[in-house]
């Protein structure tokens, strides 16, 4: 048995056999079936824990489970049954589970897709944001009227991201074999319809949002003339004019909002 899955020193037997045929219907046990356990009812038991993990994982990554072929799907699944070690026990942090999996303990593979690991992140991505708790940013008139003068904060389900491939794009038409020249960056989030979109953006408004994050709150002049200096701009005023459109559109479909404290203080 892996070491991982050795069990305890000193259990009692009835818990020994329970560490032993879960091992067994995971396909992890290296040495048999335990005692007494009929080979066809281990069997049932396997394909049932199977094939139910396998639905769920199947309906959070259906890109990528589009896109390879069955048998892979199906090997890829089962390897993680056997050699996952989740941490959590409800359903809804299986795919989390997956995604550890595919980055730590399997990795890239020969033969594996180039953007695999790349397009299980973003689908996850996606699955996260339409369960997470928080909300986004309310609509403010004042937002619209004069980003430049509030002082603004990123949506907490609005996540910046930057790809070698271009993820939101990959499907069955579209399988890149080598990652582009320039890498994708986009902003991956909830509306306030309660829609996961996402928004291809620069690598300029990656870096905007990314300061926004890192420091919330600030006046957004700040953060536009902080990104004035690092694109070499000797005169903030055309990052200033262009940020304060960019602003009122990401206001628009809820990526950034204006700052709690600047709403109680009128700024």
């Amino acid at each position: 048995m892996r070491a991982w899955l050795a069990m305890p020193e000193e259990l009692p037997a009835f818990q020994r056999l329970q560490y032993a045929f879960a091992a067994a219907v995971r396909g992890a046990a290296e040495t048999g079936l335990p005692d007494g356990v009929p080979a066809e009812r281990l069997s049932l038991y396997r394909e049932l824990i199977f094939h139910n993990l396998e639905s769920f994982i199947a309906a959070g990554f259906p890109v990528l489970h589009e896109l390879l072929p069955s048998q892979d799907w199906e090997s890829l699944v089962r390897d993680f049954v056997r050699r996952h070690r989740s941490t959590t026990p409800y359903f809804s942090g299986i795919p989390a589970e997956f995604l550890a999996f595919l980055q730590g303990v399997r990795g890239m593979q020969p033969g594996d897709p180039p953007f695999l690991l790349e397009l299980a992140h973003y689908e996850w991505v996606e699955l996260a944001l339409s369960v997470a708790g928080e909300e986004p940013p309310e609509e403010h008139a004042e937002l619209m009227a004069d980003a430049l003068g509030c002082r603004i904060v990123l949506s907490p389900v609005a996540w910046p991201l930057v790809y070698e491939f271009p993820v939101h794009r990959i499907g069955r038409d579209h399988q890149p074999v080598c990652a582009p020249p320039e890498p994708t960056f986009l902003t991956v989030y909830r509306s306030r319809e309660d829609l996961v979109r996402f928004l291809e953006i620069n690598s300029a408004t990656y870096r905007l949002l990314q300061a926004i994050d890192t420091e919330p709150g600030l006046p957004a002049t700040v953060y536009l003339e902080q990104l004035a200096v690092e694109l070499g701009y000797s005169d903030a005023r055309e990052v200033l004019d262009y940020g304060s459109g960019l602003l009122r559109k990401l206001a628009v479909r809820g990526v950034i909002g204006m700052a709690a404290a600047a709403r109680a203080t009128g700024r």
